[in-house]
């Protein structure tokens, strides 16, 4: 019915070989794999491009995981080289970077595409801090009245033209749930004009007509990019598992 792909690509320019870094003891692909297990999906699948993560994921029971070319180009299409294999209906791509993702939120997706048969995609969003908005990367996502979205962008949006205190902004969180055949037509879309400028690839969807329904969480994303994230995510991490 449901499964989760975790793309985990070794290298990271930022950080190479994230998803074997230690956190508080625990790689990160362990900490991200065992928490979507802990959802109501069916399969929790890694798709990595290095045979050290492969063998890392094969200590994990209930875990599945499979090798994948390194040309590839994204997160996405990883997922999609995947999905050709598997029957079910709904595929969550959930970032290798999220140690502390919410099995609750993949949940929630899963339910949202489940019990809305004419959805192809849906996304999340939190409210964010007035610390973080100005970050260009912290992307904002601004939605319509039945909470589809309408853009994302690293800029503010909106702009508050008088009361800016009046405005709560929303944060994209980067996890995507996709009807399996939206997946694949996603994969072949062209890289459109927004999407190229703001280095945001939900942004194809909308320059091609789709739609993106966004649901609004509580779970407050941390993604880990750089070694000071990877620090920031251990002093989190000794904070959880000790209860």
């Amino acid at each position: 019915m449901a499964t989760v792909i975790i793309p985990a690509r070794y290298d990271s320019i930022r950080l190479p070989g994230k998803p074997l870094i230690k956190i508080n003891g625990v790689s990160m692909i362990n900490r991200v794999a065992s928490r979507c297990l802990k959802s109501k999906a069916d399969r929790v699948i890694v798709v990595t491009d290095d045979l050290r993560i492969l063998e890392e994921c094969e200590k994990i029971e209930g875990l599945e995981c499979v090798m994948s070319d390194k040309d590839i180009k994204t997160g996405s299409d990883r997922v999609a080289k995947v999905a050709k294999f598997i029957k079910d209906d709904v595929i969550i791509n959930v970032q290798g970077d999220e140690p502390f993702i919410d099995p609750k939120l993949v949940d929630n997706l899963i339910e949202v595409l489940t019990n809305e048969k004419d959805l192809d995609m849906v996304t999340a969003c939190c409210e964010v801090s007035l610390e973080e908005v100005d970050n260009p990367n912290v992307v904002k996502v601004v939605t319509d009245n039945e909470g589809y979205a309408l853009y994302f962008s690293r800029q503010l949006i909106p702009f508050v033209r008088d009361d800016a205190k009046s405005i709560k902004y929303k944060k994209h969180i980067g996890v995507y749930g996709f009807r399996r055949d939206f997946l694949f037509k996603f994969t072949e879309m062209c890289e459109g004009e927004l999407e190229r400028l703001e280095k945001l690839e939900q942004l194809r969807v909308l320059e091609n007509g789709g739609k993106i329904k966004v649901i609004l969480t509580n779970y407050k994303p941390f993604s880990v990019d750089t070694m000071e994230d990877a620090i920031k995510a251990e002093e989190i991490a000794k904070e959880i598992d000790n209860g």
